[in-house]
Parts: structure tokens; C-alpha cells; sequence
């Protein structure tokens, strides 16, 4: 697929299998880890992975409510809500960050691992759309 013939469905379909790739990551990552590394790693690789999750999902809210804006024959959704719950939603992250690397005695590595979850499934993805 040209860059050029991308359309607004095929960004959010790929946000929609990014997404879906990593809840499949998860679920493959997690016994590994929890057998390999104990409990308190596989807590702050969930954080990272809920981070994630949430950010491609806040990222699709976004690009349906710009759509939305730019489509004249569609009905306009406020942009204000979904803005508004993506600060919140990066609030909360950097809360939940501090929270669980404070209280938590794990590997900052087991963090960053689901952290990096979401931009790997992304590359994939873009990698996929780019592909000749």
C-alpha cells in the first residue's frame, strides 16, 4: 500500500491490530515472566503494558475526534472531552509510574519492557503499511 492511498480507516485499523498484538504480547509474556522473574516484575511489566494499551487507545480517541472535525458530512464531535481525558489518562500514568516504581521492589527493566510494547506493535504495523 502507497503512503499516498493511506485512508483514515486504514490508520485506525492498524491502531485497532496494534493494539490487538499487544494484548497478545501480554498474554504470552506473562507465565514467562512471572516464573522467570517473580511477581513484582510481572506487576510493573503489566503497568507498562496498561500504559500502552491506554495510550494507542487514547491516540485512536484522538484521531476519530480530528476525523470528525475534518469531515463535513459527519456529525462533529466535541474535541474537548477527548482531550480532556487524554491529559487525564497522562495524569494518571505518570501517577501510576511513580506509584508502582516507589512501591514496588522490581527491575525498572520490567517497566520499560511494557512500556515498549506499544512501539513495537506500532512499528510492525507501520512497517506492514509501508511494505511495497
Amino acid at each position: 500500500m502507497e503512503l499516498a492511498n493511506l485512508t483514515d480507516a486504514d490508520v485506525l485499523g492498524s491502531l485497532r491490530r496494534a493494539m490487538k498484538m499487544l494484548g497478545i504480547a501480554v498474554l504470552v509474556a506473562t507465565p514467562v515472566l512471572w516464573a522467570a522473574a517473580g511477581w513484582h516484575n510481572l506487576v510493573l511489566f503489566l503497568v507498562g503494558a496498561l500504559i500502552s494499551a491506554t495510550g494507542i487507545y487514547e491516540w485512536q480517541q484522538l484521531m476519530r475526534a480530528v476525523i470528525a472535525r475534518m469531515d463535513e458530512a459527519r456529525q462533529q464531535k466535541p474535541i474537548g472531552g477527548v482531550l480532556l481525558w487524554f491529559f487525564l489518562r497522562l495524569g494518571l500514568a505518570i501517577v501510576l509510574l511513580y506509584v508502582s516504581l516507589k512501591y514496588l521492589d522490581g527491575s525498572i527493566f520490567a517497566l520499560i519492557a511494557g512500556l515498549a510494547l506499544a512501539l513495537v506493535a506500532l512499528l510492525v504495523e507501520a512497517m506492514r503499511v509501508l511494505r511495497p
